[in-house]
């Protein structure tokens, strides 16, 4: 016979795995999104005629939204609901996706593409804190198994803009990955408020001074500036570096590649996470970056640039979740402010960083501009090598 103490447990663990469920959906979904908009560029350039300096801010545009309302979820946990929270945040981007297909023009693209950039930030502010009191005791596991969703996702959305691109019309991928967030948003809707033990605390001004000194949480804030740059550079120019490189069927298929690398390479990063430690994974996945960059941007060509562009991935899909949770397990009750200072440095490289290289495009070509990727990967060995050798463990908390 089940005990009352033997009922609640099923009950909580029905709740945690339900609640995984949802947060593992939303961000596969928000990854193919925020992936579609690279692999859509040569499309909206076609159907805008929009010049490549303009095209360079589609990323910025999703990022200011995102960037003011992830800080401030991050600044009110404690004190908000999370579940209502994920409730606008899922439902919001959805919507907001749908609308972008519907856009007259790339300057009213761009203006939903911030709106729906808000609606993220609210989302991505409260899920992953959420997962991190949920699995207290491996944190790093299931932040690498989280970024492997977001790249599962990420890597099928390249992919549906080259069905909706086969079919005549680009907007129909807008149109489906927007419509996939409903059912999501009906299962928080249906989910009862999350049951944790320990979750955040109320951030306080001295909370804030205090996690701002935390030497782990300026590595992780360093390190993914530099790597999250990288990442936007390629998210949002490498379809167009492939094009006369490789065979015209693979040039939107480059895309989906280095994403395909990053559901293998996250996953890795979190299972090896426990086994080596957090700051001496995170500069071994610089180096592979690094020597796949340089292999693949210096020498390859055709199906050799594929398997330079699967190494990088594979390196670098796994540095934001190791870096992200060694910063965490420095200040575990207050995982949103991390989690939000974390997206909030990443999407400034995300969105700078490719800027940045539209106009060396424009100036003198895409080869130039990927070179230009060599400068924060250098960046990122630096930060990993001096953390590793002052801090000597992986250990977050100091």
């Amino acid at each position: 016979m089940e005990t009352a103490t033997e009922g609640e447990a099923t009950r909580r663990a029905d709740s945690r795995r339900r609640w995984t469920v949802a947060i593992f959906a939303f961000i596969a979904l928000e990854g193919a999104t925020l992936q579609i908009q690279g692999a859509a560029l040569p499309a909206l350039r076609e159907s805008f005629g929009a010049p490549e300096w303009l095209l360079g801010l589609v990323a910025p545009a999703g990022t200011v939204g995102f960037v003011v309302f992830v800080a401030a979820a991050g600044a009110v946990a404690g004190r908000v609901d999370t579940r209502r929270l994920l409730l606008v945040g899922v439902v919001g981007t959805g919507v907001g996706v749908f609308a972008m297909g519907l856009a007259p023009s790339f300057v009213v693209f761009l203006a939903v593409l911030v709106v729906r950039g808000a609606f993220a930030g609210v989302g991505r502010g409260g899920d992953r804190p959420l997962l991190s009191h949920l699995y207290p005791t491996r944190r790093g596991r299931l932040f690498g198994y989280y970024d492997m969703m977001w790249a599962v996702g990420a890597t099928l959305g390249p992919l549906a803009v080259t069905a909706a691109l086969w079919v005549g019309d680009w907007r129909l991928a807008y149109y489906a990955l927007g419509a996939a967030f409903l059912p999501v948003g009906a299962l928080v809707w249906y989910l009862p408020s999350p049951s944790v033990a320990g979750g955040d605390d109320p951030l306080t001004l001295a909370d804030v001074r205090r996690i701002g000194r935390s030497p782990a949480v300026l590595v992780m804030a360093a390190g993914i500036l530099f790597s999250t740059g990288v990442e936007g550079g390629l998210f949002t120019w490498l379809t167009t570096y492939a094009q006369g490189r490789v065979a015209e069927s693979l040039e939107t298929v480059s895309l989906s590649v280095l994403l395909v690398a990053y559901v293998p390479g996250r996953f890795l990063a979190g299972s090896l996470s426990e086994r080596f430690g957090y700051v001496p994974l995170a500069l071994g996945l610089g180096v592979l970056c690094t020597l796949s960059a340089a292999y693949t941007f210096a020498f390859a060509s055709g199906l050799g640039l594929l398997v330079g562009v699967f190494g990088i991935g594979l390196g670098l899909s796994g540095l934001y979740p190791t870096l992200l949770a060694y910063a965490t397990e420095s200040a575990p009750e207050h995982s949103a402010p991390v989690n939000a200072l974390g997206l909030v440095v990443s999407s400034a490289g995300i969105a700078g960083v490719p800027a940045v290289m539209g106009f060396v495009v424009d100036a003198s070509g895409v080869a130039a501009a990927m070179r230009l990727l060599f400068v924060p990967l250098v960046g990122l060995l630096v930060v990993t090598a001096v953390a590793w050798r002052r801090v000597g463990t992986a250990a977050g908390r100091e």
